[in-house]
């Protein structure tokens, strides 16, 4: 009988883990993986980043499905559980607000998550002429951006270095990469929809390199590091 009860306590502390890492996942604070350079030098490849999923608002995913993958374009999202393509807004708390750096559904396939900064606000008129941003005929400064190609393309070509005025619909935004020359966001697939967010990046929680020296393969000097 005791080794019965034993085996039973220990199922159910299982259990009640697994049903608080579930809901702790689903609607607090959420692990992604950078997997990309889009966010250079303010997210490097290989940063391990925590996401609040509760500061714009107490959400309820809507639209899921069991996940079996874990390769994303913008971010890597783990434990591997389940996908949701969209979430009703159940208490509002706040707005997204210009440089949130977001985390939030790709809007050309929403099995994807994309992490980027956030430009535009519903209403906003923006612009891009050589490079530089303008919010409402304003230009935008903006001290964590990187350039690294001199090549100023025209709108004719594509839409990285000139593009619009755009007028960002309600409900929905427009966001850029910090590493503007190698950044596929709102310049060539358009607006991301409130709905489609699933949270503001707060939090570098680990940062692995991989690369040279052993004993550099752990950037210690990122970890703990506030995301802004």
């Amino acid at each position: 009988m005791k080794n019965k009860s034993l085996w039973r306590e220990y199922a159910e502390a299982i259990v009640i883990a697994i049903v608080l890492a579930l809901f702790i996942r689903t609607f607090v604070v959420q692990a992604f993986k950078i997997p990309s350079g889009s966010m250079i030098q303010t997210l490097q490849i290989g940063d391990h980043i925590l996401v609040n999923k509760m500061v714009y608002g107490i959400k309820l995913p809507w639209d899921c499905e069991w996940d079996l993958t874990s390769t994303r374009s913008g971010v890597s999202k783990f434990p591997l559980l389940w996908s949701c393509y969209s979430y009703k807004t159940l208490i509002p708390v706040a707005s997204p607000e210009r440089g949130d750096i977001i985390v939030f559904m790709f809007p050309e396939d929403e099995s994807k998550d994309f992490i980027k900064r956030l430009i535009g606000l519903p209403g906003d008129r923006v612009e891009v002429r050589n490079k530089t941003v303008y919010i409402n005929d304003q230009p935008l400064i903006e001290p964590y951006t990187q350039h690294l190609d001199p090549n100023v393309l025209p709108h004719q070509s594509q839409p990285r270095d000139n593009l619009g005025p755009l007028t960002v619909p309600a409900d929905s935004y427009f966001v850029m990469g910090d590493n503007r020359d190698q950044s596929l966001d709102s310049r060539f697939w358009g607006f991301v929809k409130r709905e489609k967010i699933k949270g503001k990046a707060f939090l570098i929680y680990w940062s692995w390199d991989g690369r040279g020296d052993l004993t550099h393969w752990v950037r210690w000097n990122r970890i703990a590091k506030i995301i802004r």
